[in-house]
């Protein structure tokens, strides 16, 4: 059974059900499968009531996806489907003569207890023949030769069930495999994941218990009805496993412009500037959407893989936007902003009417108006859209984007910031989305910080590191970011998930807004010196959380 589901913020994704890491806990709440998609290596949980059918849906899915990975998943599912019906061939064929066998068997072992049964009855005969009662004996079992036994009228006349026929043994089984297909059909919420095959089939399910139960007490050989039924278990186990493989999966959407949580590209040509760790994330969504998309970088290497991908190479940042309707920009701070737009083959030489640039950098207001104001000197048209997240969040599509300027330019991101993020906010006019990011990216920073200084305060004073999070984890301060950010401590990992370098330099240009209209920021000017220090100790290209490290040297 193929079906499709809904997940983040990816098209329509073909996918298999696969057993969980043991150490994986599964998510609270509504029932849910683990998933392996194919043609990648990403797993995740995907909810029961967001699987639909493959096989319905295949064409139209492929109509709305044009992306070469996508192609490259369903070519993977295809394949895996040919195996598959191969193996269940070569197994119905090993089944067919097995069961031809057991019947071959049955019938000797049938004829062989007919051939007893009729010598005994005769010498039973005989032996009541001298005794006086022969001939009356003799002439009923005469009568009766060819028809029934004596066991057979004795169960004839015993009382049964009203409307339901007699039964054999074989009707005490497991039905074949197309009833378990028409049960399959059902609704998927219904379907319990069965235990591996290798597992004990008795722990298998305790309904199956009550039902075999039953069955054995209405038959003489309880012994041969449960192994039959045992067997037929197995084969049921089997099947259930390799139907509830093969689903489609795609996300629903984050907001009403989403229609049944599937997107519809845009038909404008897009343009990427930055291929960093937020840059690669967006673009890679934009192309699973089917976005026609264009990159460009300053190292031209990272491009190598979107281009397999299915995006077009662009060799300057004015070709870039010459060629496309909207051109998107990801780069570090403010001198790199500018030095994109401002600089030799920049985004200002390839500005014509019409044309709009959408800068999603996290920089200072004063800076995303100056290039708001010459984008549209040239009759363009500009949109700032920094985004709140990290690397794993970009990957997902799971960023928040906080819009300004054009707003009408919003509206006609709308596919792309859908395939990018959960949600988006539209804040007015330009400078307004540079101040949200700042102050968001403060907080953040600020609370980076203080985990790390509780950690080191725990550790210090005898305290288990460890608990103090477990402790954190069931109050208030409980979030992904603060476990998260903990783990990478506790284990000392610090790959860069949100440049150290960066968050200091938010936290330097959110204190510089809070002078500009003399507000005091000592919080985030005390977070701030802390960061100072752990780039001194060499941290700036790890991951914020190695702020711990300012506070152990």
């Amino acid at each position: 059974m193929q079906h499709r589901g809904k997940l983040g913020r990816y098209p329509p994704w073909p996918g298999k059900i696969v057993n969980p890491p043991k150490d994986l806990k599964k998510p609270r709440g509504k029932k849910c499968f683990f998933v392996k998609f194919f043609g990648t290596e990403d797993h995740a949980w995907i909810k029961v009531e967001q699987l639909k059918p493959y096989h319905p849906h295949k064409e139209e899915m492929i109509k709305i996806n044009k992306g070469k990975r996508f192609q490259q998943a369903v070519d993977a599912v295809e394949e895996f489907l040919r195996k598959t019906k191969g193996k269940d061939q070569a197994s119905s064929h090993n089944s067919n003569e097995e069961k031809n066998r057991r019947n071959s068997s049955e019938e000797r072992g049938k004829q062989s207890a007919g051939e007893e049964k009729r010598k005994a009855s005769l010498s039973e005969g005989k032996l009541k023949k001298g005794t006086g009662e022969g001939k009356k004996r003799v002439s009923s079992v005469s009568s009766e030769r060819g028809s029934k036994s004596p066991l057979k009228r004795a169960q004839d006349q015993s009382p049964r069930k009203r409307g339901r026929p007699p039964k054999d043994e074989k009707d005490l089984t497991i039905p074949e495999s197309s009833t378990v297909k028409r049960v399959m059909t059902g609704t998927v919420a219904g379907f319990k994941w069965p235990p591996s095959v290798s597992e004990p089939v008795k722990d298998s399910d305790p309904h199956f218990h009550h039902f075999l139960q039953k069955k054995m007490s209405q038959t003489e050989k309880p012994a041969v009805c449960y192994q039959a039924i045992t067997k037929k278990l197995k084969v049921c186990e089997e099947f259930l496993q390799s139907c509830a493989l093969y689903f489609f999966f795609f996300s629903p959407a984050a907001d009403s412009t989403a229609v049944n949580g599937s997107i519809t590209p845009t038909d404008k040509k897009i343009g990427f500037l930055g291929l960093g760790l937020m840059g690669s994330g967006i673009v890679s969504n934009l192309l699973k959407m089917g976005h026609t998309v264009t990159v460009w970088n300053r190292t031209a290497e990272k491009c190598d893989l979107f281009i397999q991908e299915g995006a077009r190479l662009g060799r300057t940042p004015a070709e870039v936007v010459s060629t496309c309707d909207i051109t998107f920009a990801c780069v570090s701070d403010p001198k790199a902003a500018k030095d994109l737009v401002l600089g030799p083959s920049g985004v200002l030489q390839g500005i014509r009417p019409g044309k709009c640039y959408v800068d999603m950098s996290t920089v200072d207001a004063d800076t995303v108006t100056e290039l708001a104001q010459v984008i549209v000197s040239r009759g363009g048209r500009f949109l700032e859209a920094p985004v709140s997240g990290n690397q794993q969040l970009s990957n997902d599509g799971m960023l928040v984007i906080l819009a300004a300027g054009d707003r009408g330019l919003y509206e006609d991101c709308s596919s792309c910031f859908q395939a990018m993020g959960k949600t988006s906010f539209f804040l007015g006019e330009v400078g307004n989305a540079a101040k949200m990011m700042l102050i968001v990216n403060m907080v953040q920073g600020s609370f980076m910080a203080t985990i790390a200084e509780g950690l080191t305060l725990a550790q210090v004073t005898g305290q288990s590191q460890q608990t103090l999070l477990d402790i954190l984890n069931q109050g208030q301060l409980a979030s992904i970011f603060l476990d998260q950010k903990c783990q990478n401590i506790l284990q000392g990992n610090f790959k860069p998930d949100f440049y150290l370098k960066y968050i200091q330099k938010d936290l330097r240009l959110a204190i510089a807004l809070g002078d500009s209209v003399n507000h005091p920021t000592p919080m985030a000017a005390a977070a701030n010196e802390v960061y100072k220090r752990a780039k001194a100790l060499d941290q700036s290209d790890n991951d914020m959380s190695a702020v711990y490290r300012a506070y152990i040297h």
